[in-house]
């Protein structure tokens, strides 16, 4: 039979309006003191006896219910050890203790013990002349920090929201469904990295920032087309194979090593389209470099300074004189982050010189008209019409002979 946890009593005993409560509990333990005789003289404190008549008054109306728990709480105590009783016995002592403590014990819940490692003896004892000199530096600092009246933050925040908010599938839900509760892949069909047509919302999302752009495989693809478009007024011939010859060791620089292994073959320095797409090309190899496996660091490293750094690069890119300092450094000890200030530099020249011609151009106002907006799929209403769900059957019911290990099957065989 079903017990409750708190009182040890059936609980159909415990259901409706006789549910367990802190009184119960507290009148059943009271009375099974009195019961066992456990308190001095077979009285309980002068505190505690007038709790008890109070607990008495006010579930008068169950109290038979209580004596029947305080007396099966002492039948299931007798059955146990005395190491048991004794454990018991001092954790039922403790938590009265801290939630109800008598008159004269402060109650932990409400002020907590002192500390010898307070907040304010620690201020008192550090307050000397270094902790002022540090409280005046910080006061110098603060004055000179930027700060945003709460008006501007919060309309920021307001336009942030109202932006997004048709992104979010719990705001507004995904078109055409959601295929977590309809059991429809149409929606990661249509948002999958290469698609013929992107969905409205997917190009609407490039226009929010450079970083969006990029971040998405498609977008980066026709920001790419558009750079060369917008150079060459066509496109270029195929990007070449990266065959550069094996250059000499000097003072600045590490060996050259060179690699035509299959494993640069995808949008890293092996495959670099014609001179007008540089800087997104050589953006793209340094996240190659930095993502990319420990083992090739430094092949890749070395193969974006022949592409896009060394004097005389195929495609050479503009950077200026102390990024290309720190990166010639980096090229002594290869390491994954040795680009990352070329790489910024270069990022922040085409968010502030491509992308906002690339969001004025004819190509991207045709890729927002041609772009499709899903139609939504209603739910189906009676079940007889929805897709059969196909789910993995519990082990516990697959026959004997299926469950058993196919090792084990061969060796009987």
């Amino acid at each position: 039979m079903a017990t409750c946890t708190r009182c040890r009593t059936p609980a159909a005993s415990c259901s409706g309006q006789m549910k367990c409560s802190t009184g119960s509990r507290s009148g059943s333990t009271r009375s099974r003191h009195l019961i066992s005789g456990r308190a001095p003289c077979g009285q309980l404190l002068s505190s505690t006896m007038e709790r008890y008549d109070q607990l008495h008054r006010k579930i008068n109306h169950m109290w038979d219910l209580v004596v029947m728990q305080a007396r099966e709480q002492l039948r299931a105590a007798k059955q146990r050890r005395k190491g048991d009783r004794l454990v018991i016995a001092c954790q039922e002592r403790m938590y009265w203790m801290v939630n109800r403590p008598p008159p004269g014990v402060p109650n932990v819940l409400e002020q907590g013990p002192e500390r010898g490692s307070s907040t304010a003896r620690r201020m008192q004892m550090t307050k000397n002349t270094d902790f002022y000199k540090r409280e005046i530096e910080c006061c110098r600092k603060a004055l000179g920090r930027t700060r945003v009246k709460s008006s501007v933050s919060l309309e920021a925040y307001l336009k942030f929201s109202s932006q997004y908010r048709p992104h979010d599938p719990i705001m507004s839900g995904c078109l055409p469904s959601n295929p977590w509760i309809t059991d429809d892949d149409t929606y990661w069909a249509m948002n999958a990295p290469r698609v013929a047509v992107p969905t409205k919302l997917r190009v609407e999302r490039w226009g929010f920032s450079f970083q969006e752009l990029l971040e998405d495989p498609m977008g980066r693809a026709h920001f790419m087309d558009f750079l060369r478009k917008e150079f060459s007024g066509e496109m270029p011939f195929p990007p070449p194979q990266f065959e550069a010859p094996v250059r000499e060791t000097v003072a600045w620089g590490p060996p050259s090593q060179v690699s035509n292994s299959p494993s640069h073959s995808s949008g890293g320095p092996n495959l670099v389209p014609g001179p007008p797409a540089e800087n997104l090309s050589f953006w793209e190899a340094c996240e190659e470099l930095r993502h990319g496996g420990q083992a090739h660091v430094p092949v890749l490293a070395d193969a974006v300074y022949q592409q896009f750094l060394a004097p005389g690069a195929a495609h050479w890119v503009n950077i200026d004189s102390q990024t290309m300092e720190r990166t010639l450094e980096g090229l002594r000890r290869p390491h994954r982050y040795m680009l990352e200030a070329a790489q910024l530099h270069i990022y922040m020249l085409m968010k502030k010189d491509s992308y906002p011609r690339f969001l004025k151009s004819d190509m991207y106002k045709s890729l927002l008209e041609e772009a499709v907006i899903p139609l939504e799929v209603k739910r189906c209403v009676f079940p007889f019409m929805r897709k059969p769900r196909h789910s993995s059957p519990s082990p516990a019911f697959l026959p004997a002979a299926a469950s058993e290990d196919p090792a084990t099957a061969a060796g009987e065989a």
